[in-house]
């Protein structure tokens, strides 16, 4: 069983929860990262989660999220989770971190996260893992500003509020 880390709204550890568990009955708070990784074009790699996936199946997202295990940095938990799902390594730098709650109305999950945001840079050609990602594609700034305006939903509700957040980071 994967497990999460729940915290307190100043990130301290207060005990550890099943990870289905920890989204059910409207979310308990608790440790995770979102990664955007950039090419030399100043693209950001999208994925589009696997519809199979436990909530917010079939959305498109920032290149990759996950959770740390218990007693696994947060870098450790980062670089694990891009292998795992794009497999590829590259070197990450935290930006930023906050917390936001999301329902999904689909699955009855709730997203209750300490979010830390990791950028990173890749030139390469990713390998992901289809259990996880249904599509990817390299995508400006621009567009993707464009295409949240228009189609805010077809988004997952971390990426709408980190992207925005990120404002002048994104464009290191």
């Amino acid at each position: 069983m994967e497990q999460v880390i729940l915290v307190d709204e100043h990130d301290s550890p207060i005990g550890v929860e099943e990870k289905l568990r920890a989204h059910q009955n409207g979310g308990r708070l608790h440790r995770a990262f979102s990664i955007f990784v950039f090419n030399g074009r100043e693209e950001l790699l999208l994925q589009q989660r696997a519809t199979q996936k436990y909530h917010f199946g079939g959305l498109w997202s920032n290149t990759c999220c996950g959770h740390p295990r218990p007693d696994e940095s947060l870098d450790a938990a980062a670089k694990r989770r891009l292998r795992e799902e794009f497999g590829f390594e590259t070197d990450l730098q935290e930006q930023f971190a906050f917390i936001y709650e999301a329902h999904d109305a689909a699955s009855g999950l709730t997203e209750h996260e300490f979010l830390h945001v990791f950028v990173g840079r890749f030139d390469g050609k990713p390998s992901p893992t289809r259990s996880e990602i249904d599509a990817w594609r390299w995508t400006g700034l621009k567009d993707i500003r464009r295409d949240l305006q228009v189609s805010p939903l077809r988004y997952t509700p971390w990426f709408r509020i980190a992207i925005e957040k990120l404002g002048t980071a994104c464009e290191m």
